[in-house]
This record gives structure tokens, C-alpha cells and sequence, in this order.
């Protein structure tokens, strides 16, 4: 079982996280990084690699370090997923290795901003999000929940502190870019009329059809005198016939031999493509030509056509202005996210390839 965390504090992460780093532009200094064991040794094509590296720094943002083991760390789950879907060249595993580095000075640039604005979660709102999370898995108790941490190689203290920088982060993207989003009636409203159909109900039919059947053995003999007979009775149709009673006397539908050939309602997707494309040419009254499907020959009068409902605007405003609260919400968060970049001071260490 996957635990959830909260709702809300899922939502706004995904918020966070898809901002992205402002910008995956990255400074390489010429100095290569601080080796913790052996440096690198040449190989047979004359190039360096680094060999028997444990640990390294990779990058320094602002007064915080970011070594190799975490960048490493923060990569695993990735390379393991991408490894499921087949195996990886070292060109891809240098890539999801650069992108959780990217991952990484992100999270030092918030944590730093948290700190400087004194962002705090107590203990009491810490214990209520982990009841909160059980409760959403329906796990029963605090031993329970220790247990499905523990199956998802977590210990508890490890998911608390996970939980609590989640919640930090939440408050920050509040502080920082929610709180300063607005969306006006005018905005709604030009939303809504861009996208009507969106809001409009689908339109639907009412038809009816007579139909011959073909039965999947027939022979060629068979397959023309059914059709001779449908084209003789689309002709009596066409002349001005009852099209129901029609229906009733030579319709192989047994249905319509009751009700005069009636469809029903119908809506687009609803019925056998070819009929489908018969019925979206005519208008009310008008009957079709001889249509041929798999399993027959169809004559088909469509009865009426009723366009879709449009919803009214404000049965519709809330919908809308969460989805333009959002959108101006990642597009605010971006630029803050640009803005912290750049105002930092972030340096990428060369390691001659051990990303």
C-alpha cells in the first residue's frame, strides 16, 4: 500500500514542483570538487575518470553544501523507475542525475527561504497531519502505520520529517506567490464565454431506421436481393410513405417491427460509426440514403436534433476560478522561482563526468 499525505499538502507540492527549477542553466567552475577517497586515474584512451569516488561536493547555493551521496540519493527512485522500463545508457542515468541536482538546489534555495522568513510548524499541527494520513489510508493505529512506513523502507521519523518540510514549503508557496494571486469577475467571465462549449451539454438525437439484415454466410445472390429490397422501400420512402409503418412491415429489426423503427436518444459516440455520420448530414425530417454496415443495410430518418444545454456562468464561476487561480498560481510561482535562482549565488562543481 502507498501512504497518501494530506490532500491539500499534495496539491500545493505538485504546485511547487512544477514550477521546476527556474532555470536548468548551471555555472561549471573550473576548480573540480573536494574528493573524499582516490581522484581520478587515467584511462587506456587518455581520459580521466574518477574512480572509487564515495563522496564529493557537487555544488555550494549560497552557504549550503550539496554532496554526491545526496545527489545519488535523491536520484535513486527515478533511475529505479526509469530501470523498470528497460535498461539505461550512461547518458540517461547522467541526466536524471543532473535533474535531481537541479531537484536539490531547489530544495536548499526553499529550506533557505523558510529559514529567513521564520516558517515554523508545531508539534500539534505535525501530530494532526500524520492523523490525518492514517485516517486516509485506514490504518488503525499508530503501530499499524509505523508497520506500512517501514514495508515502504521509511522509518517513522523519516516520514515526519518529510511530512513537516512538505507543510513548510506549503506555507512558503502561501506567503510567497498564493496569496498575491487574484482573478476578477472579468476574467471569469471572458473564460467562460472562450470557453463555452466546454459548458454545453451535448447535442442529441431522436431517429428512426429500417433495417435488413446480412447474415455473415450469404451469399453474393442473397446479399443483392436484400438490397434490392431496401432500395425499393427507401424509394416508397422517399416518395412520401409512412416511414413507421414501413418500419413495422419490413424492418428484420424486431424492435422496430413494434415501434415503428425508434432509436431513442442517442448522443454522439453512441451509435455504429456509419450510422453516426449518416445521422450528423441530415436535419429533423430528412431520411438518409441506403447505408451499409457489417451487418446490414439501414434506412435511417432522423426526428429531431436538440442542441446541448449551455451551463450558466455561475453555476460554473467556482470551477473556473480555481482553474484560472492555478494557472496564475504556477505562472507567479515560476518567476518567484526564477527571481530566487537568480538572486543566489549557486556553483556546480566539475566532477569530469561523475554526475
Amino acid at each position: 500500500m502507498k501512504l497518501h499525505t494530506l490532500t491539500v499538502v499534495t496539491t500545493s507540492m505538485a504546485l511547487l514542483l512544477a514550477g521546476g527549477c527556474a532555470s536548468n542553466d548551471v555555472a561549471v567552475t573550473k576548480e573540480p570538487a573536494g574528493v573524499t577517497t582516490n581522484q581520478s586515474n587515467p584511462s587506456t584512451d587518455g581520459t580521466k575518470k574518477p574512480k572509487n569516488v564515495t563522496n564529493a561536493i557537487v555544488a555550494v547555493v549560497n552557504d549550503d553544501i550539496i554532496t554526491l551521496h545526496e545527489v545519488i540519493r535523491e536520484a535513486q527512485p527515478a533511475l529505479s523507475e526509469a530501470e523498470k522500463k528497460g535498461a539505461l545508457d550512461d547518458a540517461a542515468r547522467t541526466q536524471v542525475r543532473r535533474t535531481a541536482l537541479d531537484q536539490l538546489i531547489e530544495k536548499k534555495l526553499t529550506g533557505q527561504k523558510i529559514r529567513e522568513l521564520n516558517i515554523k510548524v508545531s508539534e500539534e499541527e505535525i501530530r494532526q497531519a500524520i492523523d490525518d494520513v492514517r485516517k486516509q489510508n485506514n490504518i488503525p493505529s499508530q503501530e499499524a502505520f509505523i508497520t506500512a512506513l517501514a514495508s515502504q523502507g521509511l522509518s517513522f521519523d523519516q516520514y515526519r520529517a518529510q511530512l513537516q518540510e512538505q507543510i513548510e514549503k506549503l506555507r512558503l508557496v502561501s506567503m510567497e506567490v498564493r496569496s498575491k494571486v487574484h482573478v476578477g469577475e472579468t476574467e471569469i467571465r471572458q473564460y467562460y464565454t472562450a470557453n463555452l462549449a466546454k459548458y454545453t451539454g451535448e447535442e442529441s438525437f431522436r431517429a428512426r431506421h429500417i433495417f435488413f439484415k446480412i447474415d455473415e454466410k450469404a451469399s453474393q445472390v442473397e446479399t443483392l436481393r436484400s438490397k434490392t429490397t431496401a432500395l425499393a422501400v427507401l424509394a416508397d420512402v422517399k416518395e412520401g410513405k409512412d416511414f413507421a409503418e414501413l418500419a413495422k412491415k419490413f424492418s428484420e429489426d424486431p424492435a422496430a417491427r413494434k415501434d415503428g423503427g425508434d432509436l431513442g436518444s442517442f448522443k454522439k459516440g453512441d451509435m455504429q460509426p456509419e450510422l453516426e455520420k449518416a445521422i450528423l448530414s441530415l436535419k429533423p425530417g430528412e431520411v438518409s440514403d441506403l447505408v451499409t454496415t457489417p451487418i446490414g443495410f439501414h434506412i435511417i430518418k432522423l426526428e429531431t436534433r436538440v442542441a446541448g444545454i449551455s451551463k450558466q456562468l455561475e453555476s460554473v464561476k467556482a470551477e473556473i476560478e480555481e482553474i484560472l487561480y492555478r494557472k496564475k498560481s504556477e505562472e507567479r510561482f515560476n518567476q518567484w522561482a526564477k527571481d530566487l535562482r537568480g538572486k543566489a549565488s549557486v556553483e556546480i562543481r566539475n566532477l569530469d563526468g561523475l554526475l
